[in-house]
């Protein structure tokens, strides 16, 4: 999302727990290492700001891979904080800096796993249901501030992170890794994984005034997800 936010003329400010990551960003953004889930580091990095446009609620972790009765309780936490409450802290932390400019967008990135359910992800699924629920409250306490939020739900987004979620699914289903990809496409009315710069252009114009009554929204972007379990 960054590099769509600034090919369009935002100052961008990035926070992620991987130092190398940050690394890979372009010079001139502003850089903060920074736990999402955290709420030391969340107070630390909103101090730091003197205003805030357009927060993207963006981080997040799959969580993992199996039948709800072998989800431990560890990994449902580790899984629900990153997504719902990484979410929460940067909504928190950024509303306070928007009421005081009288304007401000949000876009929380949740999921297709928050539209509909999903089977063998349960955390997954349960935070990303759990961050539209934010959205929508988000847009009644804000709303008369002049502050719109919106929930993007991303599709299978081709990368490193699906590529992980792929192999997971195959292991757990007993099925080869294109088989689950195709499946994943096969889903979708487009027959189509979604490419990065879809879920990027989508939050650039939720940021845009061109957007500035469009609140309280939860977008698809993901070619119309039909059915998202793979293996049906």
């Amino acid at each position: 999302m960054g590099q769509g936010f600034d090919a369009a003329g935002f100052e961008v400010c990035i926070t992620d727990v991987d130092g190398d990551a940050l690394d890979r960003c372009p010079d001139h953004w502003r850089k903060m290492n920074a736990n999402a889930a955290d709420e030391d580091d969340m107070q630390r990095v909103f101090g730091q700001l003197d205003g805030l446009d357009v927060l993207c609620a963006n981080a997040g972790i799959a969580g993992p891979t199996a039948l709800v009765e072998d989800v431990t309780l560890e990994d449902w936490r580790a899984c629900v904080s990153v997504n719902l409450e990484g979410a929460f802290l940067a909504a928190k932390y950024a509303a306070p800096l928007m009421k005081a400019a009288g304007s401000g967008a949000i876009i929380i990135t949740s999921s297709t796993a928050g539209i509909y359910g999903y089977p063998n992800r349960a955390p997954y699924a349960a935070a990303k249901w759990g961050m539209i629920g934010l959205m929508k409250t988000l847009t009644m306490e804000l709303g008369p501030f002049g502050i719109r939020a919106n929930a993007i739900c991303p599709g299978a987004v081709e990368g490193p992170r699906m590529e992980g979620v792929l192999s997971r699914e195959a292991a757990a289903k007993g099925m080869t890794r294109d088989e689950v990809y195709q499946g994943y496409a096969a889903g979708t009315s487009m027959r189509s994984f979604v490419q990065a710069d879809d879920i990027s252009n989508m939050a650039v114009f939720l940021g845009s005034d061109a957007a500035r009554l469009v609140s309280g929204q939860v977008i698809a972007v993901d070619g119309h997800t039909e059915n998202p379990d793979p293996k049906l």
